[in-house]
């Protein structure tokens, strides 16, 4: 499950979503991620999904890839979507009665469910999207210039977005981390699979053991190495690549905001 982890990855390529500026990437998720959650028209999942499966053919990753990435969040999204298919109200199409409890599934139920699902999932692979197109290091760099408005009242716009890029690189390396000691664990008998749920809880304890040491031990020697290198955070840093919006960055600010717009019309106009 561990290995399935694609959020924090980044796959090197020469598309044109690769060439994208960075803060712009950055800036068009959060766009993304806002309206997934304010739409609620199915006709406008529809455009979405149109939309998200676009620009994964453009960045030429497989589309397995980011597949395999909602793995780990399947249980999540099934376990959301049945919440949703039974507790919505509204027009009855399917009720069963067991020792005395009614379950219902309703139609707004099964639309709220299909929501949800296509909410979710889009929204692995939009964030996907970012981390496998854009270097650690632009990445970085993107989130200090969207936060570095902030400046003004004294927010530390430098040391806000280490941390985040950091956080976001460690995920598919502590991932790997855990998968390696899933694997030694189960060489010497420990058993991951077996009982119910509260057997299995249990048998996660050797594995968040280890898998805390490794991960302090790792902070400690990224620590050691940025002060070895006279690391000082923002102060007077320069930078090798200078961000610049070109023209591919001007023509895809024009088609979201076109795709914005027919979004919102076919959601709240239509």
């Amino acid at each position: 499950m561990f290995k399935d982890i694609t959020i924090g990855q980044y796959i090197a390529g020469k598309s044109v979503v690769h060439k994208l500026d960075a803060r712009l990437k950055l800036i068009l998720t959060f766009l993304f991620i806002i309206i997934l959650f304010v739409v609620t028209k199915p006709s406008s999942y529809f455009f979405l999904t149109l939309a998200t499966i676009l620009v994964i053919l453009m960045t030429k990753i497989p589309l397995g890839y980011y597949l395999k990435g909602l793995k780990p969040m399947l249980f999540i999204i099934i376990f959301t979507v049945f919440i949703n298919l039974f507790l919505t109200p509204g027009d009855v199409v399917w009720q069963l009665n067991v020792f005395g409890l009614t379950a219902k599934i309703t139609l707004q139920g099964i639309k709220m469910g299909l929501i949800i699902l296509l909410r979710l999932t889009l929204l692995v692979c939009g964030t996907s999207i970012l981390t496998l197109t854009t270097s650690p290091i632009m990445l970085t760099d993107a989130i200090e210039a969207v936060l570095s408005p902030l400046k003004v009242i004294k927010v530390p716009a430098h040391e806000i977005a280490m941390m985040m890029s950091i956080a976001i690189r460690f995920i598919p390396t502590i991932a790997e981390e855990a998968d390696k000691i899933i694997k030694a664990q189960k060489a010497r008998g420990a058993d991951f699979e077996s009982g119910n749920i509260i057997m299995r809880a249990k048998a996660m304890i050797p594995l968040l053991v280890p898998l805390f040491v490794s991960a302090f031990r790792r902070a400690d020697e990224l620590a050691t190495a940025m002060d070895s290198r006279c690391y000082h955070g923002g102060a007077n840093r320069t930078r090798m690549k200078q961000m610049k919006l070109c023209k591919t960055d001007y023509m895809a600010i024009i088609y979201c905001g076109a795709f914005i717009v027919l979004v919102a019309i076919i959601g709240y106009i239509l």
